[in-house]
């Protein structure tokens, strides 16, 4: 996968589902903000007249085709969708056209031409499997029309499903930011954020442990924030957490351990899907969450996993669907979170050499703040 910092990729269920329109309306409210460039993206079987990109300057032969072809749209007031993008404000458009067979080749010479730091929007369902964005939005039209294969190919990728209509789409113009010049998407789901723990390890309350001057629970918050629409924090001690801004959810029933505080907050939520993270973990692996995100379309849970018995289910997606089993089980007075794995639908995701940082110890908070050269408690 090539990975394309600063890109959104747009995609859409069939063509009349709206994807220049709504690239369009990305373009000109983030154009006057910063450089915008807008790249579209086309694979083919095989070149022929029928496949001249919509770009103007196109050559009238064939004969120069290689297995891709890149070219920059000059023209605004051209009708085609390069042409657009152009009128909206874009400060560039690039024009790919590509053998499928060859389309990373082509993807490799587009993030050439794009160079470093750029900011873009790309329209493409195609070039999903071989590039990897910041973000993959899929639009879906509320008709019936059938799903392009190409669409098929690649909806497991995008990151939220937007439905659209004559009228307009059903996404918040806030739910897509711009942030440090990384595209962020916010989805319809909730991330619940652990820090009802005894810290016995610590000595203290180790979600306010100063790091870089603040608590750590505050970096855990200010990560997830921009994904989410909602942000919940399971905690028994709501003075100490107030100050964030989320809701503070405590545990139904105290002294029943981190599960209590998973099923406490599920029954809150607003949302069908859940991601639950622990407090102590104050470098927060992104796009494998948004990855857990997606596959939680599938499952009721996703759920880290190395080798063949270790799990980390306190950086897991839980959907409500999950609940009822993790409450049968508690009322059983098991209180294990892993025993519920059993009762429902569970993706397992191997996590191979990755490993998550937790802060349990005051070893690993030293070690935490020396790095960052901070002075820490």
């Amino acid at each position: 996968m090539i990975q394309i910092p600063g890109m959104l990729m747009v995609g859409a269920r069939c063509k009349s589902d709206g994807k220049t329109a709504f690239t369009r309306t990305l373009i000109e409210r983030f154009g006057s903000q910063l450089d915008i460039v807008g790249v579209k993206v086309t694979t083919v079987d095989s070149f022929n007249t029928s496949h001249h990109p919509e770009v103007a300057g196109w050559p009238r032969s064939d004969s120069c085709m290689g297995p891709y072809y890149l070219t920059e749209e000059k023209d605004a007031s051209s009708n085609t969708d390069t042409g657009k993008m152009l009128a909206a404000g874009a400060k560039r458009v690039l024009w790919l056209l590509a053998l499928k067979s060859h389309l990373d080749h082509g993807a490799k010479a587009l993030l050439e031409a794009l160079g470093d730091k750029c900011v873009s929007i790309c329209e493409s369902n195609r070039a999903r499997r071989v590039i990897e964005p910041d973000a993959f939005l899929m639009l879906v039209g509320k008709d019936s029309r059938d799903w392009k294969p190409s669409a098929l190919d690649v909806v497991g990728y995008a990151d939220r499903l937007v439905q659209s209509d004559a009228t307009g789409f059903d996404i918040d113009p806030d739910d897509v930011q711009l942030l440090d010049d990384r595209w962020v998407v916010r989805v319809p789901a909730t991330a619940i954020i652990l820090a009802g723990g005894g810290s016995s390890r610590m000595g203290r309350d180790k979600s306010m442990l100063p790091v870089a001057g603040r608590p750590m629970i505050e970096h855990v918050y200010e990560q997830l924030r921009p994904y989410f629409t909602q942000t919940l924090v399971s905690s028994n001690n709501a003075a100490a957490h107030d100050f964030l801004g989320a809701t503070v959810v405590a545990d139904d029933l105290a002294g029943r351990g981190p599960m209590m505080g998973i099923v406490s907050a599920l029954r809150a939520s607003a949302n069908d899907v859940n991601f639950v993270v622990a407090c102590d973990m104050p470098e927060i692996d992104t796009a494998l969450m948004r990855s857990m995100l997606r596959q939680a379309r599938d499952y009721d849970a996703v759920v880290p996993k190395v080798g063949a018995n270790f799990y980390e289910p306190l950086f897991a997606a839980y959907r409500k669907s999950a609940l009822p089993a993790m409450e049968e089980l508690m009322q059983s007075g098991n209180n294990k979170i892993v025993d519920s794995y059993g009762r429902f639908r569970v993706r397992y995701v191997d996590l191979g050499d990755r490993q998550f940082r937790n802060i349990n110890t005051r070893a690993e908070y030293n070690g935490l703040v020396e790095e960052r050269g901070d002075a820490g408690v």
